[in-house]
């Protein structure tokens, strides 16, 4: 433990050196004044980052910091060194011959977390001193925890999206997304795979809540719903799967159960046909090339809340120049509307959009310059834009 001791008077130095010594603390500094304390760690003379770096390692794991010293005294230094992010968590203790109450509110004030006064009693320096070296050592376990905690948070989402599949732009469809997790992780998931030379399965998947459960949740359904697509194809069957497997998900807290909305297309281009199965999920929209609309409604629960879940599968007709739209929640929650109006603000923006702007290019009126949220949750959008009918 590096130990610092500031103070213009070397014999009091001297006095507190030899203390901690016999008390087996071998790594301890000193500085005559606040202006060489800021320079031991980095900072101007007005104790701010300086150009420079110092040599030598500048982290202390404590500072005894004397109040009354010229030109900068304790209080200030102290208020100086918890400005810098870097050197925030070093514990600092005021050393004092003022029995003053208010300077003494002032220095805890400024960030010092204890202080002791003069003659300094050593057996009350000491007990001090291993409170606030216990503080610092638990402060620094967890902020290596919360470092490597964040290092595997960026790994768990640079697997995330990779997992999420590459734009299909071809001669016959285009199929793109937009995504904006609210957090590290996402509880959000699409996927979309060509089956054979003119179908085409497009999913959109939305966990319950958001974060790192969530998207546990999510990288389950992403491990079986390509498969499914591929093998099983039919959205009636493929949202049977899915619910089949997520009734599968055991948890040793009976109380926890995870459930997600989800919304499957089969776009087939030779029969000019998407069908379809909403399971709880918010509505997906059709525009069509004249201009008009037509809704993906729900027809189907949330998958994973029941073993004999009824799935509906739906239809609508497809032709060259349509647009589908799908959705999850957050995007409509960030609509600045009352909560009944949100999904049609929402449909209107998207066709107002649509009219001067490529999907590509909407992430920021959608995803960037939403109304800002208490919560604000994961944002996906997939568009799937119909070029021609049989290949052609």
């Amino acid at each position: 433990m590096r130990i610092m001791i500031v103070d213009d008077n070397p014999m009091n130095v001297t006095v507190v050196q030899e203390m901690l010594k016999r008390a087996g603390y071998r790594d301890v500094h000193s500085a005559p004044s606040g202006m060489e304390l800021f320079r031991l760690l980095g900072l101007n003379e007005e104790g701010q980052e300086a150009d420079w770096q110092p040599s030598g390692d500048p982290g202390y794991d404590l500072i005894l910091l004397d109040m009354m010293m010229p030109r900068v005294d304790g209080i200030a230094a102290c208020r100086a060194i918890k400005q810098i992010e870097r050197l925030r968590d070093i514990p600092i203790i005021m050393v004092t011959a003022i029995g003053d109450s208010k300077k003494l509110a002032e220095a805890l004030d400024a960030g010092a977390i204890d202080y002791v006064t003069k003659p300094i009693n050593k057996i009350e320096l000491l007990a001090r001193i291993r409170v606030a070296l216990r503080l610092k050592e638990e402060k620094d376990w967890h902020k290596e925890r919360d470092r490597r905690l964040r290092e595997e948070l960026q790994l768990a989402r640079e697997v995330q999206t990779a997992a999420l599949p590459l734009p299909i732009i071809s001669d016959d469809i285009e199929i793109g997304a937009l995504y904006c997790p609210s957090e590290e992780l996402a509880g959000d998931l699409y996927a979309w795979y060509r089956i054979d030379e003119h179908r085409y399965g497009v999913a959109v998947i939305d966990a319950m809540g958001h974060g790192i459960s969530s998207s546990l949740v999510c990288m389950f359904i992403a491990s079986i719903l390509k498969d499914a697509m591929v093998h099983i194809v039919d959205p009636k069957h493929v949202i049977e799967e899915l619910n089949r497997r997520a009734l599968q998900l055991q948890f040793a807290d009976q109380l926890i159960h995870y459930y997600y909305t989800g919304i499957y297309l089969l776009v087939d281009l030779k029969q000019g046909k998407v069908e379809y199965v909403n399971a709880g999920h918010p509505p997906g929209l059709l525009i069509r090339q004249d201009g008009t609309t037509e809704r993906l409604e729900g027809g189907s629960p949330a998958i994973g809340l029941f073993d004999d879940m009824e799935v509906t599968k739906q239809s609508v007709s497809i032709d060259e120049g349509d647009r589908l739209l799908l959705v999850t929640d957050g995007l409509i929650d960030a609509v600045d509307a009352p909560a009944f109006e949100q999904l049609n603000g929402l449909f209107t923006q998207l066709q107002e959009l649509g009219k001067q702007l490529p999907p590509q290019e909407w992430r920021t009126p959608l995803m960037e310059d939403s109304a800002v949220l208490e919560r604000p949750d994961d944002r996906c959008l997939v568009w799937i834009d119909i070029k021609s009918k049989n290949g052609q």
